[in-house]
């Protein structure tokens, strides 16, 4: 088990150096999740290696949210103070996001021709 954390570990490490020498925007942890996917498709055998610590990860998966609460008890006063403008800012952002959304998948729809249909 510990090989493998140490393998996830190694991808993640990767993807952070990959993105502060070539992609500072992106985050390293997103570019080390994508190169570890691509590895897992070219060598199925490490999928196999890794799946027991992953599903291991993966029914422990609530801890990973802590920090993320902690940070927004911490936060409280200013959510106080900001409530409303964040709240209306997420609102915004999901009805925009889901309108994009929709509206994309119509235009790609159109293209293909799956709307006659």
């Amino acid at each position: 088990m510990i090989l493998h954390f140490a393998i996830l570990l190694s991808f993640q490490l990767a993807g952070e150096v990959f993105s502060r020498l070539a992609f500072p925007s992106a985050p390293g942890p997103v570019i080390g999740l994508a190169l570890l996917v691509f590895a897992l498709a070219i060598f199925p055998k490490l999928a196999d290696e890794l799946r027991e610590t992953v599903n291991g990860f993966l029914a422990h998966l609530s801890l990973f949210f802590i920090p993320a609460g902690v940070g927004i008890v911490t936060q409280l006063p200013q959510i106080g103070a900001d409530g409303l403008a964040i709240f209306a800012a997420i609102l915004i952002s999901t009805a925009a996001a889901i309108a994009v959304g929709a509206l994309t998948f119509a235009g790609v729809s159109r293209l293909i021709g799956g709307g006659d249909e």
